[in-house]
């Protein structure tokens, strides 16, 4: 039975460079957000700025899910997604649950909600999506799994070092050639394109350094002092990103 890889994320947590880190190991049949399709075009919570909605795409959970039960027939998937597209009913679809191995991808609120109203400044509590995270991941702990946590900072940090314990946790070998990005964009990028411009252009992960983390600690007070809801964006996500964090590999 193939492998089926779940990086579950919230918007602005670097997860696409994760998923072309992954995509360009060349072992793994990889899905970009799949059941973005459920949550903004099957029950319309929103319309998604900047989605090109895929006519062939399936749209409702059910046919998302049996579309990667279906692809990992023929080999091992990986997609990352969202938590709020798919809680809290993904956790009462425990054979589903039950076929993936989990892993939660986390950036610190501050930088992913700064990085959320430069795109969106309507974007909902729901949408900043590290509440909805701590509610998959603690279902998930509770129905018995032990899902992998990984900060993006750590992989920013040390990609190949915090790559390489990641992939041990979930049963990959380590491969090189997945941090040599080739410059063609994913197709199923191209519905979302407007969100991931440095993703497609970059050939690697951007190392940070402190200096990064200090800018980004000043253009978050600079951007909340002109719409003061992100610092109550942060105040809500920060419990809950704590409790993640808590339980992250590295």
């Amino acid at each position: 039975m193939n492998k089926i890889i779940a990086l579950w994320s919230h918007p602005r947590s670097m997860s696409t460079a994760m998923e072309r880190v992954m995509r360009e190991r060349g072992d793994l049949d990889c899905a970009h957000e799949p059941f973005m399709y459920d949550y903004y075009v099957h029950r319309k919570v929103r319309e998604m700025p900047h989605f090109d909605v895929d006519p062939t795409h399936p749209q409702d959970y059910a046919g998302i899910r049996d579309m990667l039960l279906r692809r990992a027939d023929k080999a091992p998937v990986f997609f990352k997604d969202m938590s709020y597209y798919v809680m809290p009913h993904v956790l009462e679809d425990t054979s589903f649950s039950d076929r993936l191995i989990h892993a939660f991808l986390i950036r610190d609120p501050q930088a992913a909600i700064l990085s959320y109203f430069k795109l969106d400044p309507n974007v909902t509590r729901d949408e900043i999506g590290i509440e909805a995270q701590w509610l998959h991941f603690k279902g998930l702990r509770e129905a018995g799994h032990h899902p992998v946590v990984i900060r993006s900072e750590e992989v920013r940090r040390d990609p190949k070092g915090t790559m390489s314990t990641f992939w041990k946790a979930v049963g990959l070998p380590y491969r090189d050639e997945a941090f040599d990005w080739s410059t063609e964009m994913p197709k199923d990028w191209e519905q979302v394109g407007g969100w991931h411009g440095q993703v497609v252009e970059s050939q690697g992960i951007r190392p940070i350094t402190s200096a990064d983390l200090e800018r980004q600690k000043l253009k978050f007070d600079e951007a909340a002092s002109a719409n003061p809801r992100m610092r109550d964006e942060l105040e809500h996500h920060q419990s809950f990103y704590d409790q993640l964090a808590a339980f992250a590999l590295c």
